[in-house]
């Protein structure tokens, strides 16, 4: 089931949020980003990012999230226990419907060089890479630039 994030479901998008960023980043990004990356920060952004998160539920727990801004699908994160099972599937669909009730016909998306499992997921879920670029990722004193692809959509109305 999807829905959109409600207070209590703030600890379970941060504990998602902090695995599958480690999971996914270390060893990707810069040390100054991995460095800021702390589990206040991830507390702290899942709370301030409520109203533009959805998450999915599996038998009434929070099993992934994704978070969409104007047209870029910002974040997508699965729990471990749930990778393999559809929720990233339903979450991207879901992604792609905001993008396009925020009047956008493309969707995109950056994606850490060195991930490979999320770059498989989004090719496989028809997304094209469109190359290299540098991605500037919140930090605590300012932008901290991060080797990205950028992976695009183009949204069937």
């Amino acid at each position: 089931m999807l829905r959109g994030a409600r207070p209590e479901d703030v600890e379970a998008v941060a504990e998602i949020w902090r695995l599958g960023w480690r999971d996914g980043h270390f060893g990707f990004v810069p040390d100054k980003l991995a460095e800021a990356r702390t589990d206040a920060s991830f507390d702290a952004r899942a709370s301030d990012r409520l109203g533009e998160t959805t998450v999915a539920t599996v038998e009434g727990a929070v099993a992934g999230f994704v978070m969409v801004v104007d047209d870029e699908v910002e974040q997508v994160y699965v729990s471990a226990l749930h990778r393999g099972t559809g929720v990233a599937d339903a979450l991207m669909r879901e992604a792609e419907q905001q993008v396009r009730a925020n009047g956008h016909r493309r969707a995109w998306l950056a994606v850490v060089a060195g991930n490979a499992r999320a770059r498989s997921f989004y090719e496989r879920a028809g997304w094209r890479d469109e190359g290299r670029f540098d991605y500037a990722a919140a930090g605590p004193d300012g932008s901290i630039l991060v080797p990205c692809h950028r992976y695009v959509k183009t949204l069937v109305p």
